[in-house]
């Protein structure tokens, strides 16, 4: 594994030097191995490591490439870990949540249009009418999106998806008390819908506090009593 690493920095490290840019294709597999002096299959490894983590691509047939490197492509790699985060690891992610989202909800008050608005109130809607956990949790992540997204800023936008994913809202859901859970969700988005049509950034930014710290304290309280199962 420390071969791998090594080969790993290295190959980081020419990215990093500007020797091998964005979209550009790495050199012929025994070319790089010595350059970097590395032995061919330490490179795949780092190669296939590399490309796990979206910092390089493989095209079938024509080589192995440098991806963009824009930073929401190197978010989505991490969505697993917020996918299979349990008991104090999903706690740390939700804490990270209420540190930023709140923010970046009071920012959407100024930038919501009318339109925007209109959107969010219909999935509200849609969230009230879910038959299903599932149906629920999608339309309460296209709100949370939704009012980020009107920030213009893609890296926060999936930065937010990776620290709270479908997976891990369906299992918080399920983990409480569903129909409860669901009724003070439902009374939070209206007071945050509330706070954006007023565009009063410092009660949206209290009422998506509110929303987001509820959660994180059912989370708290259940490491207490069950540090291991939490989640």
């Amino acid at each position: 594994m420390a071969l791998t690493d090594e080969a790993m920095d290295k190959i980081k490290a020419m990215i990093v030097a500007g020797d091998l840019a964005p979209g550009s294709r790495l050199p012929k597999e025994e070319v790089l191995a010595g350059q970097l002096g590395l032995s061919r299959s330490s490179l795949r490894e780092a190669v296939r490591a590399l490309t796990a983590m979206r910092i390089l691509v493989t095209r079938q047939g024509d080589g192995t490439y440098v991806s963009s490197l824009e930073p929401q492509l190197l978010f989505e790699s991490l969505s697993f870990a917020s996918d299979v985060s349990q008991g104090r690891a999903a706690l740390h992610l939700l804490e990270v949540r209420r540190l930023i989202e709140p923010q970046a909800t009071g920012l959407a008050s100024a930038l919501l249009t009318p339109a925007g608005l209109d959107e969010l109130a219909a999935l509200l809607r849609q969230c009230r009418s879910a038959a299903t956990v599932e149906e629920f949790v999608g339309h309460d992540i296209a709100f949370h999106l939704r009012i980020v997204e009107a920030v213009g800023n893609p890296v926060l936008s999936m930065l937010l998806r990776v620290l709270s994913t479908r997976t891990q809202r369906v299992r918080i859901v399920r983990g409480t008390r569903t129909e409860r859970a669901v009724d003070h969700a439902h009374r939070e988005h209206d007071e945050i819908l509330r706070a954006l049509r007023a565009r009063d950034a410092p009660l949206a930014v209290s009422t998506a506090t509110v929303h987001i710290a509820a959660v994180e304290q059912w989370l708290a309280a259940g490491l207490v009593q069950d540090p291991v199962g939490a989640l």
